[in-house]
């Protein structure tokens, strides 16, 4: 009769751990890029397992070595991760590099001795507020998705009369050249005359769609600022242009939205531990609902 441990080792659950993860999961998670991205670097030879050149059905083990371009990659990280909040100024782009030569929101964040930070959807040129990075692809690909319905707050300045019918007809839906859409909630935030603030939200993360909804019913944005996403809010302490370490409780609650287990955060530096401490000494809670400000 076989022991516990043999039948233990020969359960199915067992066989499939032993088959690893997908070299191209594996590479995405570590932040490199998305896994069509990796299966071409896989490909192209870019990518080492043991020393031997990488092929694609390859699977990655515990303990295995990985290389890229000759450079090894610390597969153990994709156990952790770090997750910031950065308070975007307006004027600065979503991407690693300008053509045109203008700041990325990519310039001011901590350095990392493997991976790359990856930001959780974007802001445009001219929005500020909260956006989300981290070292989790999985995470930042599942934030996304569109099967996980995760709300954007937006404060707004509105140029231009506003009344009762046009909120209505904002959260009913209007049609957009790229198809229908909605605010799900308007609430009033202060202002009087042709500049009035209000606080909207949506669903979805399409390019631009706050203001082309304002703008399809004759109005314009002159102010835009995204102060929540999901059940992060933007921590009124943080300062444009600086960025936040989450602990842990936090990004629990990240990863609750993204309908993920949760991973171990990693350990930080001496400083950016005590930059977190700093601002938790502040109460700068980030997950969690706070009451509104105008601005």
């Amino acid at each position: 009769m076989p022991s516990k441990t043999a039948a233990k080792t020969d359960s199915p659950e067992s066989i499939v751990e032993d088959k690893g993860q997908k070299l191209q999961k594996v590479l995405a998670n570590l932040g490199l890029g998305s896994r069509r991205k990796m299966e071409r670097w896989i490909e192209e030879g870019r990518v080492t397992v043991d020393g031997s050149l990488a092929t694609l059905g390859d699977r990655i083990h515990a303990g295995q070595t990985l290389r890229l371009d000759g450079k090894p990659l610390e597969v153990d990280a994709t156990e952790q991760v770090r997750v910031l909040l950065y308070h975007k100024p307006v004027r600065e782009v979503c991407s690693r590099d300008d053509p045109e030569g203008r700041k990325t929101v990519f310039e001011r964040l901590p350095k990392l001795r493997s991976g790359r930070w990856i930001s959780v959807g974007r802001l445009d040129f001219n929005t500020s507020g909260v956006l989300l990075f981290t070292t989790d692809g999985a995470l930042a690909n599942a934030l996304m998705h569109p099967s996980n319905v995760i709300e954007r707050e937006y404060l707004v300045r509105v140029m231009g009369r506003v009344d009762e019918p046009m909120l209505e007809r904002l959260k009913d839906g209007v049609q957009l050249d790229d198809g229908p859409a909605r605010f799900s909630d308007i609430q009033e935030g202060g202002g009087d005359g042709i500049n009035r603030f209000f606080y909207v939200v949506l669903m979805e993360g399409r390019n631009r769609e706050v203001r082309r909804l304002w703008e399809s019913q004759g109005t314009t944005v002159s102010r835009l600022k995204r102060v929540r996403y999901g059940d992060v809010f933007l921590p009124s302490k943080l300062k444009k242009g600086q960025w936040l370490e989450l602990p842990q409780r936090d990004v629990d609650v990240i990863y609750q939205m993204a309908a993920l287990p949760t991973k171990e955060v990693a350990s930080l530096s001496k400083k950016d531990l005590e930059r977190r401490q700093r601002f938790a000494k502040k109460g700068q809670r980030v997950a969690g609902r706070r009451s509104r400000r105008s601005d």
